[in-house]
Order: C-alpha cells, then sequence, then structure tokens
C-alpha cells in the first residue's frame, strides 16, 4: 500500500487542465470539421461542364453531396479529400464538431458557421447542469466510440471533475449516451433502458452509427441509428469514432459549462 502511495505521489497531477488550459495534442491523422472551398469547387465544376461528382462517388456512405458534406454520416476517411481534382475540400483540425440538432451536422460551401451544440433548457440546466449521470448503451457498435467514451473516465482526462458520471443503472442516469447502429438485436433493450431513466432525461448520440448508421446503413439488421428509435436526441457528436476531446466537448457545452 505504501508503495503504491509513494509511486502515486511521484507521478504528480496527471489530469489535463483543458478547458481551463490548452487541449491535449492531437494525434497528427487528425481529421476534424471539414471545410470546402466554394470558388474552387465551382472551378472545376465549370471545367467539367456541370457537377463534379468525384467526391460524391468516392463517398463510402453518401455523406457527400455535391457542394456539402453530412457529418452525422462521415466516416472522416478522407476518401473525398483525396478524389476532389481542385482540392477543394480540406479536414481542419477543429474538433468541436458536436451539434444540438441532427440538420446541423451538414457542412456547405455556401458558406456560414458551424452551428456547435448549446445549453440544454434552462430548466434542465437547473436540474442536471451540476451532476449529469449517464447510462452507456452499446447498441451494436464495434468497440471503438465505446473505447473513447471510457477514455474520458481515466485520470488524464477526469469527466467526474466536470459533474458527469456513467452509472450502471439507468434508474440512476438523467439520460442515456449511445453509440453503434441499434442493432435489430438490441432495440428493445435500448428502448427498455430509456423507459427506465426518470424524467426529465436527455439523450446523446455519439459517433456516425449512432447517427445515421455508419457503414451499416440500409443493412436490414440495424435500424439505422438513434433517428427510427423515435427517442429525442439532445446532443449529436460525429465522428468515427468520436475523439474524447470531441465528446468531451460536446457535453460541456450541453451542461452550460463551454460556449464559443
Amino acid at each position: 500500500m505504501l508503495k503504491a502511495i509513494r509511486a502515486r505521489a511521484k507521478q504528480g497531477y496527471r489530469t489535463m487542465k483543458y478547458p481551463a488550459g490548452d487541449p491535449p495534442p492531437l494525434p497528427a491523422r487528425f481529421r476534424g470539421l471539414p471545410t470546402i472551398d466554394a470558388e474552387k469547387c465551382a472551378t472545376v465544376s465549370k471545367a467539367e461542364n456541370g457537377a463534379c461528382e468525384a467526391c460524391v462517388t468516392a463517398c463510402p456512405t453518401g455523406a457527400v453531396a455535391p457542394r456539402s458534406i453530412d457529418l452525422g454520416a462521415c466516416l472522416f476517411c478522407g476518401d473525398c479529400e483525396r478524389a476532389c481534382p481542385a482540392h477543394a475540400i480540406s479536414f481542419t483540425k477543429d474538433y468541436r464538431l458536436a451539434t444540438s440538432r441532427r440538420e446541423d451536422l451538414v457542412v456547405s460551401a455556401d458558406g456560414g458557421d458551424y452551428a456547435r451544440a448549446e445549453a440544454m433548457g434552462r430548466r434542465l440546466l437547473r436540474l442536471l447542469g451540476r451532476s449529469l449521470k449517464l447510462r452507456v448503451v452499446s447498441a451494436g457498435g464495434c468497440n471503438a466510440c465505446e473505447s473513447d467514451v471510457n477514455v474520458l473516465t481515466t485520470i488524464g482526462w477526469d469527466l467526474g471533475r466536470f459533474g458527469i458520471q456513467f452509472v450502471a443503472s439507468p434508474r440512476h442516469a438523467d439520460g442515456i449516451l449511445v453509440t453503434g447502429p441499434v442493432t435489430r438485436n438490441m432495440e428493445l433493450a435500448l428502448r427498455k433502458t430509456w423507459d427506465a431513466i426518470p424524467g426529465p432525461k436527455i439523450a446523446i448520440a455519439s459517433g456516425s452509427c449512432a447517427i445515421s448508421g455508419g457503414p451499416f446503413a440500409g443493412r436490414p439488421e440495424v435500424l439505422g441509428g438513434m433517428g427510427p428509435t423515435g427517442i429525442p436526441v439532445d446532443l449529436w457528436v460525429p465522428g468515427c469514432p468520436p475523439h474524447p476531446l470531441t465528446i468531451l466537448d460536446g457535453l460541456l457545452r450541453l451542461v452550460g459549462k463551454l460556449e464559443g
């Protein structure tokens, strides 16, 4: 026991200072919020005598349409970026991707600021803002999203310092955080979990699978994300999987601890 205490004391303070300080460094290959250069896109389309659809054809999930990308279906694979002959599409390092509305996940060449997540309503914020308990439901996920959610509970991130915790029982929860495309086999379990949570309650869809079905969209074995379940979603977190920093950013915005 004494050896463990000495070792821990030697390690020192391990939890990052974010959001009071700088965010942790992102991987070199991290792909964040994409941008579409309208002028470059128009130039190549004019040269092709019509809409150039190289990016549309390259996208494996149908997330790309002419001059727009649906981040809810995007796998952040970069195929569209590589396929564009004009290099009009580029992925930035901006990890702030979570939104409050499904329709806000669409990035367009026509411009406009990306509508990031907003704090929950005043009544919910008063009830849940200082202590938010979430039941995580893996609704058929591959374990990538689940792993990055779990990272938030480690000493380096320490999600509990913000009053946000993951709990084992829906009876003790204020909402659910769902990963995976919601398989038919998990549909009943998900609905029972949601019904077991006392109101008022919230729902979070984390990852492209939970938002739109991801690469499994259209398969008969899955519902295709949270939309078809009828459960109202309060926070949409895109990514495949979302980086822990993206998830944390969305959660902090939801409970009113982060703006801008």
